[in-house]
């Protein structure tokens, strides 16, 4: 089993390294431009992703997954998928183009036309990266992908400020995503060592499609609950609250992208190695969430005790009716952590059809839970209607992987113990902590108490992993020991 297990980690550690270096430059790119711009700017480019990024599924055909999961592929596979993708991307630019003034009628704002219609040139570029990224991850070459991944936000986020700078408002949001689009073109092409040729066969289309047609449905599915609360804020309450509201949940979404996210294609290509294997994949998703879970949920635990001083140190006042969703939203990431691995799963032994019944059901919710919250037009309603849908697509996924890979409810509990441990003590030290600034340090400034919060929350958990006596994570512990340079002593 170690095979397995070594060969995620050196992966997950390239790609972890990749997401930090990612998150931390957008991080920084967006609280420059969070004070460049206003809410209205970002509301108004998450309207148009709403539409552009549900096309962005259907232009992959979800073929790109279904060359990762395949047992078997050649130079060939690769090409029908990039000339099957560049017609369908080429179709679907027409389309944005022809239709951006009608989509601007809709949202009653005629800038929407011109936006609709730059944006959209993404899709032109979208199989020279897809195609290539896809043998990448296959070859499981995640050092290129982190890579080119830290050099396509550093364009993004460069040039977006740039353009800020000089007053293009929320032009300057959509020309930085062209920009770090096209950066990366040539060196992923290069680096995947993959001529991108025309080339038709109407069986390997057919293969792949039909797997695809899975892939793509459940992606839309996913994209769709997850922007069904941006579309329907944004349709009812505006710009400005659809503004706050994506920073918060976009916020929440850092740990996870990091951490949890960061595993998922190195996961899903070892379990679709051992797909015939349930003991081995039933090792992989069981370490797989104790790790993710432990390294996650200290920043959620972190999120519920600091969000107001979190959003107001670091993105000033304007912003702080975001605080209320970064909180809220932070508990159903906890949930996520769980079901991302159980999704990995589930494509991987390809039964992402029982999974689409339940992105459906959690689609289904999540609108009705943010329709009624919009009807009470408060944020802080709409994010607590959200929090059953999301929660039931992440408890249900993680049955149905459970099931079909055989593991018990003990077996996850028991694999979830050390994060619980830790996150509860945590819990407690930073109410404590709070408790006692409020009471003898009532009038501390936001940002001391800030600093106090994360200082000695994260003091306190690092002690707790490195000195409790807890033998799942006893590997992990000694390897940080060795990182830093913490020795133990025998006593005679």
């Amino acid at each position: 089993m170690t095979q397995p297990k070594d060969q995620i980690r050196k992966n997950s550690i390239w790609v972890v390294i990749g997401k930090f270096a990612e998150q931390t430059s957008q991080f920084l790119f967006g609280v420059i431009l969070a004070r460049l711009l206003t809410p209205e700017d970002f509301g108004l480019v998450v309207a148009i992703q709403i539409f552009t990024g549900l096309a962005g599924f259907i232009s992959g055909a979800g073929m790109g997954g279904a060359l990762i999961q395949a047992k078997q592929v050649h130079a060939a596979h690769f090409q029908v998928v990039f000339t099957v993708q560049l017609l369908i991307c080429c179709v679907i630019y027409a389309l944005f183009y022809y239709s951006a003034p009608y989509l601007a009628d809709y949202m009653r704002n005629p800038i929407y036309t011109d936006l609709i219609r730059v944006s959209a040139l993404s899709f032109l570029t979208r199989p020279f990266l897809n195609v290539p990224r896809s043998k990448l991850i296959r070859d499981m070459k995640f050092n290129i992908i982190t890579t080119n991944a830290i050099i396509s936000g550093l364009a993004t986020g460069i040039a977006s400020i740039t353009f800020a700078h000089y007053n293009h408002g929320v032009w300057s949001l959509i020309w930085g995503g062209l920009v770090g689009a096209i950066t990366i073109i040539p060196l992923t092409i290069y680096f995947a060592r993959l001529p991108l040729r025309i080339k038709y066969d109407y069986q390997i289309a057919k293969n792949l499609g039909i797997m695809g047609a899975k892939f793509t449905a459940n992606d839309i599915l996913v994209y769709l609950r997850n922007q069904a609360p941006n579309f329907i804020i944004g349709k009812t309450l505006g710009p400005y609250s659809v503004g706050l509201f994506n920073k918060g949940e976009s916020l929440s979404a850092y740990p996870f992208s990091f951490i949890a996210a960061s595993a998922y294609d190195t996961v899903f290509r070892a379990l679709s190695s051992y797909q015939d294997n349930l003991d081995k994949s039933k090792y992989i998703f069981l370490r797989t969430i104790t790790l993710v879970t432990t390294y996650t949920f200290p920043f959620y635990v972190g999120l519920l005790w600091t969000s107001e001083e979190f959003i107001i140190t670091i993105f000033g006042e304007k912003w702080l009716p975001a605080a209320a969703p970064l909180q809220i939203i932070s508990i159903s990431r906890m949930f996520a952590c769980i079901g991302n691995p159980s999704g990995a799963v589930l494509a991987a032994q390809n039964t992402l059809g029982a999974e689409i019944i339940l992105q459906f059901v959690s689609l289904v919710t999540i609108s009705a839970g943010c329709w009624y919250g919009t009807k009470q037009g408060d944020l802080t309603i709409i994010s607590l209607a959200l929090l059953p849908g999301i929660v039931f697509i992440h408890l249900t996924a993680t049955l149905v992987a459970m099931n079909k890979i055989r593991v018990s409810l003990h077996n996850l509990l028991t694999a979830l113990k050390p994060a619980i441990i830790l996150n509860s003590l945590l819990f407690v030290e930073l109410a404590v902590t709070a408790w006692a600034l409020d009471r003898y340090q009532p009038n501390l400034e936001i940002k001391l108490r800030l600093f106090c919060l994360v200082t000695s929350g994260s003091a306190f958990y690092t002690f707790l992993f490195l000195a409790l006596p807890i033998q799942s994570l006893k590997s992990e512990a000694e390897k940080w020991k060795g990182l830093l340079r913490i020795k133990k002593y025998k006593t005679a």
